[in-house]
C-alpha cells in the first residue's frame, strides 16, 4: 500500500510521546513491567525472553491486533498520508518495543510500508 507508517516506541520517563502521533498507546499500568523480574530488568526486546513474555501477557496480542486496525483505518481515510504511531512504557526497553516490532510485523504482512524507530531502547535501564 502507499501509506507510510511510522511506528515509535518509547519510554515515558525519557519524556513526553511524540508529538506528531495519530496514535499514541500507553503500555505503563495495563500491562505487568518485565522491569520488576530481576532476570530482565537489564535485557531489552532485543532478547528473545523479554519478547516472549510481553508477547504472553494476557491482553498484548489483542491490543497489537486492535491497534493495526485502527491505522488500517487512518490509512484507508479519503486524505490519508502518513499514520504516526507511538507506543510508550515505563523505559521504553521492554513492552513497547515488543509491541511495535509485532505491530510492524502485522502490518508488514497487510502489505504496509513500515518504519520503525526504538527511540530509548538503548537508553540504560532507569533504576525505580
Amino acid at each position: 500500500m502507499s501509506v507510510e507508517i511510522e511506528i515509535v516506541s518509547f519510554g515515558y520517563l525519557h519524556g513526553q510521546p511524540p508529538a506528531d502521533a495519530h496514535l499514541t498507546i500507553d503500555l505503563r499500568s495495563h500491562f505487568r513491567d518485565p522491569h520488576v523480574s530481576p532476570a530482565l530488568r537489564y535485557m531489552t526486546a532485543h532478547d528473545a525472553p523479554v519478547r516472549e513474555t510481553v508477547m504472553a501477557t494476557p491482553g498484548i496480542a489483542a491490543l497489537v491486533e486492535a491497534t493495526a486496525a485502527a491505522v488500517i483505518a487512518y490509512a484507508s481515510g479519503p486524505s490519508a498520508g502518513r499514520v504516526v504511531v507511538a507506543d510508550g512504557c515505563a523505559g521504553g526497553r521492554h513492552r513497547a518495543p515488543t509491541v511495535a516490532l509485532a505491530l510492524r510485523d502485522l502490518l508488514g504482512r497487510c502489505g504496509f510500508t513500515v518504519s520503525l524507530r526504538h527511540r530509548d531502547l538503548d537508553k540504560p535501564v532507569v533504576e525505580r
